[in-house]
């Protein structure tokens, strides 16, 4: 069936989402500060690890960076255009309407908990590729692994910054189902190099979310998700950047 693997995976947020309520309701203030920290902790050395992957290269026994420009410049672009177009105030807008019709009004971390939930969990290359061969083939086995990982993310952040991190289910059902009925038109944009590039670039914007749950909000993380785009047009310049 194809587009299964997104209602397993939208299902699984929402699991993990309620465990980790029942699970940080044992918790005091400290301690889900605490947990908060350690989930910071763990998203940044994740994508640290991505971001090496994708920068490092052993050649005749010694270690070589790349792609340090194509990062430079997706990074700097993408700021540029999401800055214009303030994309972190339509999540902002939207988590606010959210908290507001789900009887969350005076939960203060609601919004957070949406926003820092829903980047750690749609951002990255499983989501993308996983989507694309569940549309083309029907194989969910991509987003069923991702399923996993996200249960366990969101259990975990729940339990920290509050049910808010529920909801990120909404962008994942959207963003994968989308990608999912449009893959076919899709794919032909999706080549190695355009993968490897998202791989990286959204590895860097995941070490953001984890600055920002170990620093709290200092990074618009949103604002910076047009970085994406180029990271796939650059893989199809003429240019090793």
């Amino acid at each position: 069936m194809i587009g299964l693997g997104t209602i397993i995976n939208t299902s699984a947020i929402v699991l993990g989402g309620f465990s980790g309520m029942l699970f940080g309701k044992l918790l005091n203030g400290r301690i889900q500060d605490g947990l908060c920290k350690a989930c910071g902790v763990s998203t940044m050395f994740l994508a640290i690890a991505g971001v090496m992957a994708g920068m490092l290269n052993v050649v005749d026994g010694k270690v070589e960076s790349a792609h340090s420009m194509l990062v430079i410049l997706s990074l700097v672009l993408g700021a540029l255009v999401g800055e214009i177009l303030n994309i972190e105030s339509w999540f902002e807008k939207f988590g606010a309407w959210l908290k507001v019709k789900t009887g969350n009004a005076k939960d203060v971390k609601f919004i957070d908990a949406f926003l820092t939930s829903t980047f750690t969990v749609c951002i990255g290359a499983m989501a993308i590729v996983g989507s694309i061969t569940d549309g083309i083939t029907g194989d969910y086995s991509i987003l069923l692994a991702k399923s996993v990982l996200d249960l366990i993310i969101i259990m975990a952040l729940t339990g920290a910054l509050g049910k808010g991190c529920i909801f990120s289910a909404i962008p994942v059902f959207v963003l994968q189902g989308s990608v999912t009925l449009l893959a076919r038109l899709l794919s032909p944009l999706m080549t190695e190099a355009a993968l490897s590039n998202i791989s990286l670039v959204g590895s860097v914007l995941i070490f953001c979310v984890g600055v920002n749950l170990v620093w709290e909000k200092k990074i618009r993380v949103a604002n910076l998700l047009p970085a994406l785009i180029f990271a796939v047009a650059a893989a199809f310049l003429p240019l090793n950047l």
